[in-house]
């Protein structure tokens, strides 16, 4: 029986399926047009989870740790988990948890904090990866930026198989193009 709650990463991958160059940096994403639409932000969640490079870099780009206002400005008061093998800091006030370990040990804790809400995996390939593995997605959502970075994190970092994603839609946002896939388990 499927869960009420749904796990959606939802990645910013270019032309070569890299998320972030090799300084784990998303800044190319403001170069392209349009890259600021409201269509493109990720919708409303009850929980946003990431992993820790996309953590330390977001808090950079907000200077997070001196100004939590802007975590605040960002984020709201929606939680946010980060999977890190490391000790980070986190921005004054804010509603954010750190989780090391594996997935799965980790879905309690998401589902108790998500309630019947929507859960968006918004950084980490590699992270939503060992979502799948779990079998803890739903749908992911992509949105394509025309850009060939050479090198940097890839979008998922192993091989998945077409017979686990369903094209659900397609939409064209400026120079960006949205997709959406339902995520299936042929072995269930």
């Amino acid at each position: 029986m499927p869960s009420p709650w749904r796990h959606k990463p939802d990645g910013q991958p270019n032309l070569q399926q890299t998320l972030a160059d090799e300084h784990h940096s998303l800044s190319w994403l403001f170069a392209v047009p349009g890259g600021d639409s409201p269509e493109l932000e990720p919708p409303q969640a009850a929980v946003q989870l990431m992993g820790s490079n996309t953590y330390e870099w977001v808090l950079d780009q907000i200077d997070g740790l001196s100004k939590p206002e802007a975590w605040s400005s960002a984020f709201g008061n929606t939680r946010v988990f980060v999977f890190t093998s490391r000790q980070l800091s986190a921005p004054k006030g804010a509603n954010i948890g750190f989780l090391s370990g594996a997935v799965e040990d980790a879905l309690p804790a998401i589902r108790e904090a998500a309630g019947d809400g929507t859960v968006w995996i918004v950084g980490g390939g590699d992270l939503a990866v060992q979502f799948l593995e779990a079998e803890a997605l739903n749908e992911c959502v992509f949105t394509i930026a025309p850009v060939a970075l050479g090198n940097g994190a890839p979008l998922f970092p192993r091989r998945l198989e077409s017979n686990q994603f369903t094209l659900t839609s397609a939409q064209q946002v400026g120079q960006f193009t949205r997709v959406a896939y339902k995520v299936t388990y042929p072995d269930r």
